[in-house]
C-alpha cells in the first residue's frame, strides 16, 4: 500500500482511499491524464560572481546542485574555499538553507566555514545544520531516539567517564582477578572504541593491534557485552555511541530514517578521506531519499589508519553513489612549482589513487635539498645550524618546522637545539623527558651518578612492587645515612623484599661497568626495567623503541655525567641569544610529527629521518596498505612547505644488536628523478671537501 509523504504530523493518507471518492467514480482506464507542473519560484540573479572568485576547477565543483559529487582536493587548493562557497550559493539559489547539512571533524571548522558563508550571503546562513558528525548525532538522536530506547536526557560519557564504566564492570564482572598483565581500562576503552569505528568485530581489533593480550579474549568479550548493556539500561551514551546508535535508529527506524534524510536534502562532508566506515554508514543512510550528498578530500592524505580512518572509504565512494560526478582541484596556492613537482613525483608510484598533477602560479622556487649525513648526530647539527641560519636571513623561527614520521626520532634533535639554545615546540607525542618510561630509566641512572638524588630514588622505589609512598620515604631517610646503599635495599622485608633486592643488583651492575661507558650502562638497567615497562604500561611495544633510541643517543657519550646533563637541558624561557629581536621573543621553532602537521603550513620544512625502516616504518612493511599510508604521510610532508625544503637521511644507523649498520635511504626517493632535487652531502668542518 501506498502513502502520501508525512513531514509534518497529518496522518498519512492510503493512496487507494482517493479511488472510494466519488469523483474517482467517473475516470476510467482510458482517462487521459493532465499533469499540473509545480509553480517555480521566478529566478533571481544571484548576489555574486563566482565565475570572478573562484578558479574553473572550483568553479566546477561550486555549481553542482543536485546529485552525488566528489571532489578531489590536492594539497593546498582551496578546499575550504570550495565548500564554503557552495553553501553560498545553494542559498543563493534560493535551496532553503536548514535543508542543507555540512559534516566536519572540528566544531571550529563548521564555525569557520559557517562564518564566511555569512560574510558572502548574509544572516541566512544561521539556518544551516553545520557540525561535527557527533554533535549532528546527538541531536538526532534527542529529537528521534526513543524508537531504540533512548530518552531525550540521556547522558554522555567524556572519555574518563568511560574508562571509568569499564573499570565499574569490570569489578562488577568478577573479571578484577584475571592478573596482572590484564589490560588497563584506558586500553580496553580504546580497544572497544576502535571496534566501533571499524565496526570489526572484538577478535579481529584485539589480534591485530592488541595482540600481548590475546589471551584475555574471552574476558574482554564478556565486559564488554557487559558494558554495552549497563549504557543501555543507564542511558548512557559514550562518545562513539553517538554514530554507533545513530545508525541503528536510522537502519531500524524507516520512519526517522525518512524524515531526516527529506529535512536535510543538501549533505556536504569535509576531509572525507579521514572518515572511518561508521561515518560512510552514517553518510549513506542519510542519504536515504536523495543522492545530493558532495564528499571533499584528498585519497593522497588519508594517513589516519591507526585511528580507524580507512582510505577505501573515498576510493568507493563512486561505487556507494553511483553517478558521482568527480571533480579534481589541481591549483596550488602554498608551495612552489619545484616543491610540487617533486609531491606529483611521490604519487606516481602510488598503488591506487585519483590522479592528479599539482600546479601553481607562484613559480619556480628553488629545488629542494636531499641531504646526506653520516650519522644521527650530523643530521640533527645540520638542521640545527641551518635553522640559525634561516633566522639571520630573516625567516621567523615560528615559520620553520621540522617533520618526522615517529617522535622518537626527534629526540637527538632537540638535545641539540637545547644546546644552541633554539627554543622550540613539539607538537605530536610528548618531548623526550616528558615520557613517563625515559624518566624512569634516567632516574635510576641518576641514582648511579649521585646516590644523594632523593627525588630520584623516589621515583625508582616508587616502581617496586610492594613499596608504597610512605616506604619510599622511609628508604630514603635510611639510605641517605648509608655507607652502603645496596646493602640497606637488600635488607628490607616484607612483601617489596624480592623487588629491593633486583633493584640493588641492577644498580651494582650498572655502576661497575668498566670506564663508566654509558651505552653499557644503560643497556644493563635496561634488562632491569624491560619486565617493569610491561607491567607498568598496555602499550610497552612502543615504548620499548623509544628506550631502544636512548640507548643510540648513549653511544655518543664517554660518560654518565656528559650524557645526563645532555638529555636534561631544557629549552629556555627566553628566547636565542643574539638572534631574536627583543619583540620576537615568542618566536618558537615547531617539530611535529607528520600526523600532527596536516592542515599546516610553513615557510621552510625540514623533514628528517628518510631512511627506509624510519620513514616508511619497519611496521609498514608486513601489508601493501600499510606501506601505501607511508608514501601518503611523506606527501603531505613535502606540501607542508611553501618556500624551502630539506629531506635529510644519515647514512649510518645504530642498531641495538649489530651496533652502526649502512642505512638505505627512503624507498620512496628510488624513483624520484635526480633533477628534481638538489643533492647535499654534509662533512665536518675539518673534513677535506671531496
Amino acid at each position: 500500500m501506498l502513502y502520501t509523504v508525512d513531514e509534518v504530523g497529518f496522518e498519512s493518507i492510503p493512496v487507494d482511499r482517493f479511488s472510494r471518492m466519488p469523483v474517482m467514480d467517473s475516470v476510467n482506464a482510458d482517462s487521459k491524464l493532465y499533469v499540473l507542473k509545480r509553480a517555480e519560484a521566478p529566478l533571481k540573479p544571484l548576489s555574486r560572481d563566482y565565475a570572478q572568485e573562484l578558479n574553473l576547477q572550483q568553479l566546477a565543483a561550486v555549481e553542482v546542485v543536485d546529485g552525488p559529487a566528489l571532489v578531489i582536493a590536492g594539497a593546498g587548493s582551496g578546499k575550504t574555499r570550495v565548500l564554503v562557497y557552495r553553501v553560498a550559493r545553494l542559498i543563493d539559489t534560493g535551496i532553503d538553507p536548514a535543508s542543507i547539512l555540512l559534516l566536519t571533524f572540528t566544531r571550529k571548522a563548521a564555525q569557520e566555514m559557517l562564518g564566511r558563508v555569512g560574510l558572502l550571503i548574509g544572516p541566512q546562513s544561521d539556518r544551516v545544520m553545520g557540525g561535527t558528525f557527533h554533535s549532528v548525532a546527538n541531536v538526532l538522536l534527542r529529537r528521534y531516539g526513543r524508537t531504540i530506547g533512548l530518552e531525550p536526557g540521556f547522558t554522555i560519557l567524556d572519555r574518563g567517564d568511560s574508562e571509568d564504566l569499564v573499570n565499574l564492570v569490570r569489578v562488577q564482572t568478577g573479571l578484577t582477578e584475571t592478573g596482572k598483565r590484564f589490560p588497563r581500562k584506558k586500553t580496553i576503552a580504546d580497544l572497544f572504541s576502535k571496534c566501533a569505528n571499524t565496526r570489526q568485530s572484538l577478535e579481529d581489533v584485539l589480534f591485530t593491534d592488541y595482540s600481548h593480550f590475546g589471551e584475555y579474549l574471552s574476558e574482554l568479550t564478556k565486559l564488554q557485552q557487559a558494558y554495552e548493556s549497563t549504557k543501555r539500561q543507564r542511558q548512557l551514551v559514550d562518545y562513539d555511541d553517538l554514530l554507533t546508535r545513530l545508525l541503528e535508529l536510522l537502519t531500524v527506524d524507516e520512519r526517522a530514517r525518512l524524515m531526516i534524510s527529506e529535512i536535510y536534502r543538501y549533505i556536504l562532508v569535509d576531509e572525507y578521506q579521514d572518515t572511518n566506515r561508521l561515518q560512510a554508514d552514517v553518510v549513506r543512510q542519510l542519504a536515504a531519499t536523495h543522492e545530493n550528498v558532495m564528499a571533499v578530500g584528498d585519497d593522497s592524505q588519508s594517513i589516519y589508519s591507526f585511528r580507524g580512518a580507512t582510505v577505501r572509504n573515498i576510493m568507493e565512494f563512486p561505487e556507494l553513489f553511483p553517478g558521482t560526478r568527480i571533480f579534481k582541484l589541481e591549483e596550488n596556492y602554498r608551495s612552489t612549482q619545484s616543491i610540487l613537482a617533486l609531491a606529483n613525483e611521490i604519487l606516481q608510484g602510488a598503488t591506487e589513487k585519483y590522479s592528479k598533477t599539482l600546479f601553481t602560479q607562484k613559480g619556480q622556487g628553488e629545488r629542494p635539498a636531499l641531504v646526506q649525513t653520516v650519522g644521527e648526530s650530523p643530521q640533527s647539527r645540520f638542521v640545527a645550524q641551518k635553522i640559525l641560519e634561516l633566522r639571520e636571513e630573516g625567516v621567523p623561527l615560528d615559520d620553520i618546522a621540522v617533520l618526522f614520521r615517529s617522535s622518537f626520532h626527534a629526540f637527538d634533535l632537540e638535545i641539540e637545539l637545547a644546546k644552541r639554545d633554539v627554543p622550540f615546540v613539539k607538537r605530536g607525542g610528548f618531548k623526550f623527558l616528558e615520557t613517563a618510561h625515559v624518566k624512569d630509566v634516567l632516574a635510576h641512572l641518576r641514582v648511579v651518578h649521585n646516590p644523594l638524588d632523593t627525588v630520584s630514588w623516589n621515583r625508582s622505589l616508587l616502581l617496586v612492587d610492594g613499596v608504597g609512598q610512605k616506604r619510599a620515604r622511609d628508604l630514603i631517610a635510611q639510605l641517605a645515612s648509608s655507607e652502603a646503599p645496596h646493602e640497606t635495599l637488600r635488607q628490607g622485608g616484607g612483601r617489596a623484599a624480592l623487588g629491593l633486592s633486583n633493584l640493588a643488583a641492577a644498580l651494582e651492575s650498572v655502576g661497575s661497568v668498566e670506564d663508566g661507558s654509558p651505552p653499557d650502562q644503560v643497556n644493563r638497567l635496561l634488562e632491569y626495567y624491560y619486565p617493569i615497562l610491561k607491567e607498568q604500561y598496555d602499550d610497552y611495544p612502543k615504548r620499548i623503541r623509544d628506550l631502544e633510541h636512548l640507548l643510540v643517543m648513549a653511544e655518543r657519550y664517554g660518560d654518565l655525567e656528559g650524557f645526563l646533563a645532555d638529555v636534561t637541558l631544557e629549552p629556555p624561557n627566553e628566547s636565542v641569544t643574539g638572534i631574536e629581536a627583543p619583540d620576537r621573543d615568542d618566536e618558537r621553532l615547531v617539530l611535529s610529527t607528520i600526523h600532527s602537521a596536516k592542515g599546516l603550513e610553513w615557510r621552510c620544512v625540514f623533514v628528517i629521518w628518510l631512511v627506509d625502516g624510519r620513514f616508511p616504518s619497519s611496521y609498514s612493511f608486513l601489508t601493501d596498505e600499510e606501506l601505501e599510508e607511508e608514501r601518503r604521510l611523506l606527501y603531505v610532508a613535502v606540501t607542508r612547505a611553501k618556500q624551502c625544503l630539506y629531506l635529510t637521511f644519515p647514512v649510518q644507523v645504530y642498531d641495538k644488536v649489530t651496533g652502526s649498520v649502512l642505512s638505505k635511504p627512503s624507498r620512496f626517493l628510488d624513483d624520484v628523478s635526480a633533477s628534481l632535487v638538489e643533492p647535499w652531502n654534509v662533512v665536518e668542518h675539518d673534513e677535506p671537501w671531496r
